[in-house]
């Protein structure tokens, strides 16, 4: 999730490829990136398919291919009401540099109800999360300077 509130969404409407294929709700309801009037597209930044991808939706756009030895499938995601549910920040700002607070994030269950690419006919890819990445990226500027703080950090695993 991008929390930087000077970040302005790249998928919309007018770009459809920069944005997934489909949003689910929290309560299962999917709505594809066509529908302009039920679309969340404030709520994500970025959605890049795979490039190995063999039935990929159009417009669609590819990863960077040199950046990592296998496709690459990027899903950047923006402070927005949908992903309220879920823990995540729903304002822009929220999250950043004078706005403290704790957060308690549901990740098993965002990540569940993200788009991923899959090839049509193929068994469901087995998704495990075996790393967690927390911290920041500095994009483009190379003088830039960032600071990250966590304070605590539990993981949370339900017994199925």
């Amino acid at each position: 999730m991008i929390i930087n509130p000077g970040i302005t969404p790249w998928c919309n409407a007018n770009s459809l490829g920069l944005c997934p294929p489909y949003h689910t709700f929290p309560n299962g309801t999917r709505v594809h990136r066509n529908d302009t009037a039920h679309f969340p597209y404030t709520a994500y930044h970025l959605y890049c398919s795979p490039g190995n991808g063999e039935h990929l939706e159009a417009p669609y756009i590819l990863c960077d291919p040199y950046s990592n030895p296998q496709p690459q499938e990027i899903l950047q995601i923006l402070p927005h009401p949908v992903w309220g549910e879920y823990g995540y920040p729903t304002n822009k700002g929220e999250g950043w540099i004078g706005s403290p607070k704790t957060w308690e994030l549901d990740v098993g269950r965002l990540s569940q109800s993200l788009y991923f690419y899959q090839d049509p006919g193929t068994s469901p890819a087995r998704r495990q999360w075996t790393s967690i990445d927390l911290g920041t990226e500095i994009f483009k500027d190379p003088q830039q300077t960032a600071e990250w703080t966590v304070s605590d950090f539990d993981i949370l695993v339900p017994k199925q």
